[in-house]
């Protein structure tokens, strides 16, 4: 693995350059460390499929987010803060390399892995002559009548192509049916499509037959130009700079505003152009001409031109045997199915470590308080919760109810604005108080508090997270939930609510740290007094886990603890711009990746001088946009058996992982953990796996 670039960055106490990390090259090295478990043997092989579905997932999010004012500058020749067409060299070359290492992994492991299963994709040139029969009929019955092939002249010029839209372009020989001699058409193929078909076998020693649906497409081309002669042809796709801009401060309606962008996004910018392999360079460098691209955004592939749709074979071939065993979460250790959840908070605090431990005991909390006639009022955050919600069908129940319901919807989730606009017109329409957060700033904080009669007084019951309300992801991100009745914490909850729908000037809170406000500062403070105490000779120590560390003000303060004396440890899933273990700047600052089964989600902060200890929850990374840009909480965890289980579970287990980790090295490359003594090659995630297991608690 490349080293990853450096930059000038701001001095430490001692006047020492910080070499930063660059932080896109960063994101490609996490999808690096991704990509490994696709090429790992013992991971099962639709599983192993799988990941390499998900770095292309992430890589055309990394195109669609981050590569655009790279392939400006360069366009431009003209510098924009770090963005030079050097950057777009460096970053192109680096993509480049990572989609070759993918390509190379699928044809030569994966392919020869799946036909060891007797699992094959048949492509036209190994088809017989009964399989290309079927495909024909195939292809005239579900596919033809949904094809419209567009062939370019001065009243049909080059069309509308969608972002990350499979699509063929083809040059013709011959004249057209008014005698012209227009050579290029291109045939958009239909979302709606599946790109993977089942084929029926003639006989069981064939195995599991599939076709991809371009090459269905392909080897009927001809068809599609009666009269013309097909010479050369490709699949392509481009992709599109993807972020909505909007400005709020010139909108009179956000939501409306988003909608109409929600229209465009998928015609933006173009910034990356995937082309088959074998694409001829007259048809390439027409495309990148018609997207005014360079050549370096050209991506010849040796396969599918969107390896993301082969996710589709995941579900088509359904073999337990190449799939990761079912894990089944427990019901959290600390509840009891059935019993009030206001009842339980009444003697102490709650956390659920998911997806270790069931993420519907959540889900439960909310249905009970929409149930129960004493509960007043909900207020709720919304920030990715899904298309298809039980929460938000909870929400609607409480309304239908008469409870005065409070929703904070984030209309700018990246990808999920639609589902998020779409539920406020729902809430909104039925009488939710629908609010959306402050201009400019993104609501990222996850709370849900519940207001209750209880006698003579109202009693406040809460429930924060460091991820978000979405059942699905639950089972796939590790996060901690945290459910609540402290009278000062609930309070501080019920200010930020208010604060949210009023814009009102927030009173002094006493438990919780509020971005964009004080969470930067706080932290800044906690990791400055860890480093004065540590040059009074106090044993100091800094435990933080994320998923990205990229804000300059807290790497500076990191820095300087760290010559200071405070051990530092920094779980740092994915992009991080400090560099670890560099001689006479970082020395006591060690980095670690860890990538599992499950996408590591949960951000916790331990902090320690002497006796004395503090960990926090948050749902907030260390990267500027959530320290400056958005509404994030930070949270204490008080109880002292609560804050041993979170520390033990989310950072001392991932500290001694010797089997999912990665330490991050001073030149800026990762190294896999690989622990010399076989008994210390355990991974964190699935020593959780078995602590809380459904047969774990049954053999209990």
């Amino acid at each position: 693995m490349p080293s990853l670039p450096i930059s000038p960055v701001p001095l430490t106490a001692a006047d020492t350059p910080i070499p930063f990390l660059d932080r896109d090259h960063s994101i490609l090295a996490f999808n690096e460390r991704v990509l490994d478990w696709a090429k790992r043997p013992d991971v099962p092989l639709l599983e192993r499929l799988r990941f390499l579905c998900i770095v292309s997932s992430n890589l055309d999010e990394f195109f669609e987010v981050r590569t655009a004012p790279h392939l400006t500058a360069a366009q431009t020749n003209e510098q924009k803060g770090p963005y030079t067409a050097q950057s777009f060299k460096a970053l192109s070359t680096a993509a480049h390399d990572l989609v070759a290492r993918q390509y190379s992994l699928y044809n030569d492991d994966l392919l020869p892995a799946f036909e060891l299963h007797g699992i094959r994709i048949v492509s036209h040139g190994e088809r017989d002559a009964a399989q290309r029969r079927w495909v024909k009929q195939y292809f005239e019955r579900e596919v033809r009548p949904l094809l419209i092939p567009v062939g370019l002249d001065p009243s049909h010029p080059f069309p509308q192509v969608a972002n990350k839209s499979l699509n063929f372009i083809v040059r013709l020989g011959g004249h057209d049916a008014f005698g012209r001699q227009n050579e290029i058409a291109i045939v958009k193929i239909p979302r709606v499509l599946p790109r993977f078909i089942h084929m029926p076998s003639q006989n069981k020693n064939q195995g599991s037959l599939f076709v991809s649906l371009s090459s269905v497409i392909r080897a009927h081309l001809t068809e599609l130009f009666l009269g013309r002669d097909v010479g050369q042809f490709s699949q392509f796709r481009v992709t599109r700079h993807s972020d909505l801009a909007v400005d709020e401060d010139d909108v009179k309606n956000l939501r409306t505003a988003l909608r109409q962008g929600l229209e465009q996004r998928h015609y933006g910018q173009a910034v990356r152009l995937e082309v088959s392999s074998g694409c001829s360079d007259y048809l390439s460098g027409f495309l990148l001409k018609q997207f005014n691209l360079p050549a370096l955004a050209l991506y010849r592939v040796q396969g599918p031109v969107n390896l993301v749709r082969l996710t589709q074979l995941v579900d088509l071939i359904n073999d337990p045997r190449l799939l990761f065993p079912r894990y089944y979460p427990c019901y959290p250790t600390q509840l009891v199915p059935g019993q009030s959840f206001f009842e339980r908070l009444k003697q102490g605090d709650v956390s659920i470590h998911q997806p270790f431990e069931s993420f519907d005991a959540v889900l439960d909390f909310l249905r009970e308080a929409v149930n129960d006639p004493k509960v007043l009022a909900i207020k709720q955050t919304i920030y990715r919760t899904g298309a298809d919600s039980q929460l938000m069908a909870l929400l609607r129940e409480a309304v239908r109810r008469g409870k005065e319901v409070t929703v904070v919807v984030e209309l700018k989730a990246r990808f999920d604005e639609e589902a998020n606009i779409n539920w406020a017109e729902m809430l909104e329409s039925i009488g939710a108080q629908v609010v959306y957060g402050v201009v400019g700033l993104k609501t990222h904080a996850k709370m849900l508090l519940v207001t209750r009669r209880e006698g003579k007084r109202l009693k406040r019951y809460a429930h924060l997270s460091t991820g978000n309300y979405n059942r699905s992801t639950a089972r796939l991100y590790t996060d901690v939930s945290y459910l609540t009745a402290d009278v000062l914490l609930t309070s501080d909850i019920d200010n930020v609510f208010v604060h949210l729908a009023s814009q009102s000037r927030l009173p002094r809170l006493n438990h919780l740290w509020l971005a964009p406000f004080e969470l930067q500062h706080k932290l800044v403070e906690k990791i400055d007094f860890l480093g004065e105490a540590a040059l009074q000779g106090k044993d100091t120590r800094i435990v933080a886990k994320m998923n990205a560390l990229t804000d300059e003000d807290l790497i500076v303060a990191l820095v300087k603890a760290g010559q200071r004396g405070v051990k530092i440890d920094l779980i740092v899933r994915g992009a991080c711009t400090l560099p670890a273990q560099v001689p006479g700047i970082t020395d006591n600052i060690r980095v670690r990746s860890v990538i599992g089964r499950f996408l590591e989600h949960s951000r916790v902060f331990y902090f320690r001088c002497a006796e004395e200890e503090a960990l926090y929850l948050s749902s907030a990374d260390w990267m500027n946009r959530n320290m400056l840009r958005r509404v994030e909480l930070a949270w204490p965890v008080i109880d002292h058996a609560l804050r041993q289980r979170i520390i033990d579970e989310c950072l001392v287990a991932y500290l001694h992982d010797g089997c999912d980790a990665w330490d991050l090295q001073p030149d800026g490359t990762y190294a896999r953990v690989n622990p010399p003594d076989p008994a210390q090659r355990h991974g964190a995630q699935a020593a959780l796996m078995a602590r809380y297991s459904v047969s774990h608690h049954r053999e209990k």
